[in-house]
């Protein structure tokens, strides 16, 4: 699942996904004074769309440029406040202590012995900041996996809070029905969902 993987699935078709943002994101994020977003896993570019205009700074970063490029020319008068950034978190953390929001939708993040990335992913979040990981729920998967990888080799939500320390205050850890159809052929019908918020 490296860049090459995913810019080809976003040319196979004219568009990957609805366009819409996450329902989680706009539930979890709409009290929230804006500030600097990190949108990983950005796509198409919805959430960061959405982010940008209910007043955030963006930085969104994906791994495929096709999908940058759309999401950039699907809003063009968003460029002052979202920059689209091809990179690979894997490689390349992203700054530390910068993002008053980390966002990561459905963020097929690989598991590793050492967490590396993942905690360069927690240290991006700026203190009094705060995290939003969703994830879809293994349960619903169970019948509906895609042979292209294994859902249990990446970070779930509840691993991610497992692994927060003592300046993180978890505020949401919870599996929800979604509020949105699930994508047509899958049987994705609820979240994981972990909201926390670094302590300042």
């Amino acid at each position: 699942m490296d860049a090459q993987y995913w810019d080809e699935k976003y040319r196979s078709t004219d568009q990957l996904f609805s366009g819409a943002p996450n329902a989680v994101l706009v539930a979890e994020v709409a009290e929230l004074a804006p500030g600097h977003a990190l949108d990983l896993g950005c796509g198409e570019g919805a959430d960061a769309h959405w982010l940008a205009r209910h007043g955030w700074r963006v930085t969104a970063v994906d791994i495929a440029p096709t999908a940058l490029r759309r999401a950039a020319e699907a809003a063009p008068e968003l460029a002052d406040q979202v920059t689209w950034t091809a990179a690979d978190i894997t490689r390349t953390p992203p700054a530390p202590r910068t993002y008053d929001l980390v966002s990561a939708h459905y963020f097929p993040l690989p598991r590793t012995e050492d967490h590396t990335a993942l905690l360069g992913l927690l240290e991006a979040v700026a203190p009094g900041g705060t995290l939003l990981f969703t994830g879809h729920d293994l349960a619903d998967l169970a019948d509906h996996l895609e042979q292209e990888y294994t859902p249990h080799d990446f970070y779930q939500p509840a691993e991610v809070a497992a692994l927060l320390g003592e300046e993180w205050t978890v505020l949401v850890d919870e599996t929800r029905p979604r509020t949105t159809p699930p994508p047509p052929g899958t049987g994705h019908t609820h979240d994981t969902v972990l909201r926390a918020r670094r302590r300042p």
